[in-house]
This record gives structure tokens, C-alpha cells and sequence, in this order.
């Protein structure tokens, strides 16, 4: 299978500046062997990286290729005499690796790193020779995409490889720029492997690779690793897929000319704008065609328009609108909000009079490469200045990493050391295709996938603090940890001062986040409670367990115990109690009327005498019913603070019928004021019932 039959590049229109250079697609076989053919001049380029050489000068047109040429010699020299499976010499892999990332529009140091990727891999050069004789940039980047020894890590190989992939990439992202072009080139000749092989390759690519090369924006490499993945594991989808692209080649295509009219109305409307029909690649049309069924001409491709600045993108919306009748759902504006991936462009479709539909992308030039190289383009995103259009980009977008996906990656592979988890966890990571940001309280942001809940935010602010979460402020309204955030939301999140408390292990039903589930589980596994279950699903929401040592208001009748009121019914004195030994030798503390009481006497739990103290602060949950009118949680609140009693956490429920429904956990400073407090309560206008939880 070559790489024409698949690469949407092939296409004549789809690249047109490249048909403008009449740049003829490079021949490595024959440039391989006449590298090795002998010695070459030591005052030029070697004729093998021409192609490379042309590509890197047509992005950067100053830069110094003479390390190019010392990297070449070097990979050459070093891989002499081996050959790929295919039979061509091995230095034709990372020449055309090399050549990838130089279309892209990579710079110098990544081609450098690129040429002699797999050196120190397959041949007997070392990093201290490359750190010598290129720096350490180099020396690092060709560390990051240098495998593991499969020899010390046995089947872990693979797993602890990207792991450490990824880490390199966490200091310099043209690590996996690397990896992704290496990966492309090896699908294109991937045909001379065995079939159980192809599969097991192309399965990585499609879990691992693919979602890394959407992540980093990298979509001109994306699109084909897309469809070679797709000829390999969907052979028959491919060939129905195929057979539909050829039968559409020999039909008319209304692309071109509704294409022209779009050229002649902006040419008309004084928008200088370049106009390009972009045929779809081959999974993009077989999505279409499951979504669409039957295909018609318009389906196959897209028009693309590229202009020179931002406001020139809206220019051209609103000619489009004007003059074409747009379809309003297909509408979608990624410049003034971007993907978490640094894609920009403005998506429209325009219903045409001969009943076509076309689907339209505005976005200026720079866009344009960023679109399609993604952090390619940007080259070293922690250097200043060493992209030459850095300084059009703002702080956070030219450093893709922080904060991201990329951080929680990060983060959450350290929690998990043994492989089988780290590369299981992976793939359900990058699996979450769609990213939100979300505010918090104290000015910062959190980058979270789509579908993220408060437990997932409070584990990416607080880390293991989190344990000690208790509810959550979503835009200023008091909810409950497993409600669900949007994209823009503000969170502020509530900790409990209680160090013994901790998750529930609901709370993994509805972290989406490695790092959330990993620290939740990891705490249970090591407090394994067989009543914990029970209990903690008969807590409120937001309900606070206060633990109480030897100055609490309860104290147990077992020397040197922590004593903890129970959350699911608050006691406070004068409540008839009783106590039972959980884990850790924590005593919790129930109301005798508790259901829970009778649960732990069934288990077999240890009772332990408990007696209150005679003047003690005590905290208690209240539920105050009410009807729904304005500022009534203002008045609640302000009636529970001339009480002197201190609010720990609340929550307020959606209005059911015009009727509220409050929860509060209050910390009263002696437990004879609690029928004041509820007499209080219930003299707030609008509520009928203030009751003990």
C-alpha cells in the first residue's frame, strides 16, 4: 500500500504552495543508495538531504545548514551497512522522518535530533558523543525518543518507553514531534510486516499516537496516520471508502465552483483572500458517509479560505452569510475560543441555489500552519524568539503544556509505577478527545476533559488534599462534589479541616481524571473499611465529619482514641450515642436511632462507651424547607450569624415546585443554643420547617 493511496497531501489542490515550489516527491531508495555509495564533498550538503535541505530553507530561510550536513554525515556513517526490513538502507528512515518534520516547518535543532534519532538506538554512538558535537538540546531530544532496553524491562517495554516519552516531552514537546513523524513513516512501510503485527502497530497508533498528534495539533500528520490505521485495521470500511472516492473522480465536482463564486464575492467585497478546495481524507469521508448515508458531490471536500489577519476571518463570515444562505448549525467560531490542541479557524456551511451544501474554514495563514504542523510550527516553545512568529502568539498558547492535558499526564504517571496501569490508563486518558477550562476562586485555571466533575477539579488544584474535599461552589451556587463542569465555569473548593477524613469510593463513579482515580483508589486500598460503603452512602452531599480528640465535646471511653462525629446523623449532646472502632482505630460517633448503629452491630463492629462533655462547642446539620423567593439564602445565613453559630458548608437544592430545600452543617459554639437556632431559622420569612438531619 504506498503512501499516495491514503495521504490527502497527494492531492493537487491540497497543498498548493508545495505545487507552486514543482517540488517532485522525494525518492529515498535511490537517495539512500547513492548515500552509500561513498564519501561526500566536504564543502556541500550531501545530495541524500537536497529535499531536506530545500523544505528547511523554505520555512527558515536564514537557517545555517552546515549542522545539518555534520548530523547527516554522522547518521549515515553510524547505519552504514544496516538495512530495514524493506530492504532500502537504513538511513533512508530517518531521512525521511527528517523530511517530514522539515515540510512541517521544523526548525534546525529538531531536524538535527531528527537525522540521528535512532543512532544511539541501533548503532554504537552515545549521547555524550551527540551532546558533544551538537549540545545539549540535541543530546536530550534524541534521549526522549531513544527506546528503553527491552532486555530490563521485558514486556513493560513498550508502556515504560512512552512513559518516558512523555516526560522528555514535558520539557520540550519536539520530542514527540519526532516520535509522530518516526511513527508515519514506519505506517507508510509497515506492508512488509507480518498481519498480526501491522494490527498490534496500527492498534498503538490509533490509541496512543493518533490522540497524541490531536493533542499537539499536529494535523497533517494526524490525517494520514488516520487512514493508514484504517487501511490496516478496517481493510473492508477502507476499500468501500476507497471505491466511494473514485466513483465521486469521475463524477462533476460542484467543489470548484462554488469555490469560484466564493473567490468572486470576496474579490467584489475588496477581502483579499486566497480560496482552496481541500478534498477529505479517507476516515473523514467514511464518518460522513455513517452520518450522512447516501454521499453527494459537496460531501467530499471542504472549501478552505485563507487571509492575512483575524478581523479579515469575520470579513469573510459575514460575506459569506450575506450572499450565500448560510446553515446555521454548522456554525462554529474557534478563533475567538481555540481548541486546547492551538487550532483557530472559523467553520460555516453555505447552501448553494443548485442545492449543494458546502462547509467553508476561514482562517488566516498563520492559522493555516499552525492547523496543520500544530506545535511543529512553534519550534521550541520555551525559547523565546525561536519560532519566528512567536510573538504573535500569547503566552499560553505557544506553551502547549502548561496548563493541559499534557500536566495531568504528567502528574498522574507518577502515581502510577506499575506499567499495566500506567498503559492502561493512558489510553483512557487520551481516549477524551475534547478539553474545558474551568476558573478557579482564586484566579487561576484548571484544564480538565470534557465531562470532568468538582471531584476531578479538587484532585488537579489540591493534589491528596483533595481526600479532605467536602462540596463545591460552581459559579457562586453551592453543589455537590459529582456534579459535572462546563467549559468557563468558576470552582471553589470546600475542604474539611478534618485530617482523618476521606473519600468515598462513590467518588470514583464519577472522577473521569487518572490522577482522581488513582488517589481515590489508592486511598481505599489502603483503609479498607467493609462498612464504609454503608455509611458513606447515607452522607449528605455536603455534609462535614468533625473529628474530636480529648478537648472535643464527645469523648470515648478508650485511652488515646480519635473520636469523629458521624456525618449521616450529627449528633450533638444531649443525643442518646453510641460508639464503634472503624479503621485506624478512629471512633465514630452515631445517634442511637441511627440505621448505621444497627449495620455495625451486624458486621461485628466494636461498640465503645461514649459520653459528652459538659460545655463544648458542637456541629450539627440542619435542613431548612422553604419557598423559593429572592435573597432568602442571604436571610438564612444572616439569621445563623447573629446566632453566633459558624456555617462550615451548605448546599441549596433546585427549586422543586416553587419549594427550596436547604442543608446546612453548622458548628454551634455550645449545644444548648440549638433551639434557639431553629426557632431563629424559622422565623426567616418564607420558610415552614427547620428539622434535624
Amino acid at each position: 500500500m504506498s503512501a499516495e493511496a491514503t495521504n490527502p497531501e497527494a492531492h493537487p489542490d491540497a497543498r498548493p504552495e508545495l505545487r507552486r515550489r514543482g517540488r517532485t516527491r522525494l525518492d529515498l531508495r535511490r537517495l539512500g543508495r547513492a548515500a552509500l555509495l561513498g564519501p561526500t564533498s566536504r564543502d556541500r550538503l550531501p545530495d541524500a538531504i537536497g529535499h531536506v535541505a530545500e523544505a528547511h530553507r523554505a520555512h527558515h530561510p536564514d537557517a545555517d545548514l552546515s549542522v545539518l550536513r555534520r548530523a547527516y554525515l554522522l547518521a549515515e556513517t553510524s547505519h552504514r551497512g544496516q538495512m530495514r526490513k524493506s530492504g532500502e538502507p537504513y538511513i533512508t528512515h530517518p531521512l525521511a522522518v527528517t523530511l517530514i518534520l522539515a515540510e512541517l516547518g521544523a526548525e534546525t535543532t529538531t531536524l538535527t535530533a531528527s537525522l540521528l534519532h535512532d543512532t544511539v538506538e541501533d548503532t554504537e554512538v552515545t549521547l555524550d558523543q551527540v551532546g558533544e558535537e551538537f549540545g545539549d538540546e540535541v543530546r536530550f531530544i534524541v534521549d526522549g525518543v531513544t527506546k528503553v532496553e527491552k532486555i530490563d524491562y521485558g514486556a513493560a517495554a513498550e508502556p515504560e518507553t512512552f512513559r518516558k516519552m512523555l516526560v522528555a516531552t514535558g520539557n520540550d514537546v519536539r520530542v514527540m514531534s519526532i516520535k509522530l513523524a518516526d511513527r508515519l513513516h514506519n505506517m507508510r512501510t509497515l506492508g512488509v510486516m507480518r498481519p498480526e503485527k501491522q494490527a498490534r502497530i496500527a492498534k498503538v497508533t490509533r490509541d496512543v499516537l493518533i490522540p497524541l498528534a490531536e493533542r499537539l495539533g499536529v494535523q497533517a500528520l494526524k490525517t494520514e496516520l488516520e487512514d493508514l490505521v484504517f487501511a490496516i485495521l478496517h481493510p473492508e470500511e477502507y476499500e468501500r471508502t476507497r471505491a466511494l472516492i473514485a466513483a465521486h473522480a469521475g463524477e462533476r465536482d460542484p467543489l470548484p465552483a462554488i469555490a469560484d463564486s466564493v473567490r468572486a464575492v470576496l474579490r467584489d467585497a475588496g477581502i483579499a483572500a486566497e480560496v482552496h478546495v481541500r478534498p477529505r481524507h479517507f476516515v473523514s469521508v467514511h464518518r460522513i458517509a455513517l452520518t450522512r448515508g447516501e454521499l453527494r458531490g459537496s460531501d467530499f471536500g471542504r472549501i478552505l479560505v485563507q487571509v492575512g489577519e483575524n478581523a479579515d476571518c469575520y470579513a469573510v463570515l459575514g460575506e459569506l452569510h450575506t450572499c450565500f444562505t448560510p446553515v446555521v448549525s454548522e456554525f462554529k467560531d474557534f478563533v475567538a475560543a481555540p481548541k486546547f490542541n492551538l487550532y483557530q479557524s472559523l467553520h460555516t456551511a453555505i447552501a448553494t441555489p443548485e442545492g449543494y451544501v458546502a462547509e467553508v474554514i476561514v482562517r488566516t495563514r498563520q492559522m493555516h500552519r499552525v492547523a496543520e504542523a500544530g506545535v511543529v510550527a512553534l519550534g521550541n516553545p520555551y525559547a523565546t524568539g525561536t519560532s519566528p512568529d512567536a510573538a504573535d502568539c500569547d503566552e499560553e498558547r505557544v506553551d502547549p503544556t502548561r496548563p493541559g492535558w499534557l500536566s495531568r499526564l504528567l502528574d498522574w504517571q507518577q502515581s502510577a509505577p506499575d506499567p499495566d496501569t500506567f498503559w492502561t490508563v493512558l489510553r483512557a486518558e487520551l481516549a477524551q478527545d475534547r478539553e474545558i477550562t474551568v476558573f478557579r476562586a482564586d484566579g487561576g485555571t484548571l484544564g480538565l476533559p470534557a465531562g470532568a466533575s468538582c471531584i476531578d477539579a479538587a484532585y488537579a488544584q489540591h493534589g491528596e488534599a483533595a481526600h479532605g474535599c467536602i462540596g463545591a461552589r460552581v459559579n457562586g451556587r453551592l453543589t455537590s462534589l459529582s456534579s459535572g463542569l462546563a467549559d468557563g465555569d468558576t470552582v471553589q473548593l470546600l475542604l474539611a479541616h478534618d485530617a482523618s477524613s476521606g473519600p468515598a469510593a462513590e467518588w470514583l463513579d464519577h472522577a473521569r481524571t487518572p490522577a482522581a482515580r488513582i488517589a481515590i483508589s489508592s486511598w481505599l486500598q489502603a483503609h479498607p473499611d467493609p462498612a464504609m460503603g454503608t455509611t458513606s452512602a447515607a452522607r449528605a452531599p455536603l455534609s462535614v465529619v468533625g473529628a474530636r480528640g480529648g478537648g472535643g465535646n464527645a469523648v470515648a471511653d478508650l485511652p488515646d482514641a480519635t473520636v469523629r462525629l458521624a456525618g449521616c446523623c450529627t449528633p450533638v449532646p444531649p443525643d442518646a450515642v453510641a460508639g464503634f472502632v472503624v479503621r485506624g482505630g478512629v471512633v465514630t460517633v452515631h445517634r442511637v436511632q441511627c440505621a448505621t448503629v444497627a449495620q455495625m452491630r451486624a458486621v461485628g463492629r466494636t461498640s465503645v462507651a461514649v459520653h459528652w462533655r459538659a460545655t463544648a462547642d458542637c456541629r450539627v446539620t440542619l435542613l431548612a424547607e422553604s419557598f423559593g423567593r429572592p435573597h432568602l439564602l442571604a436571610d438564612l445565613t444572616e439569621a445563623i450569624a447573629r446566632e453566633g453559630v459558624e456555617v462550615v458548608s451548605a448546599t441549596v437544592e433546585p427549586p422543586v415546585e416553587q419549594r427550596v430545600r436547604h442543608t446546612y452543617t453548622l458548628l454551634l459554639p455550645d449545644a444548648t443554643g440549638l433551639t434557639a437556632l431553629m426557632r431563629a431559622m424559622r422565623d426567616v420569612p418564607g420558610v415552614y420547617d427547620v428539622s434535624r438531619a
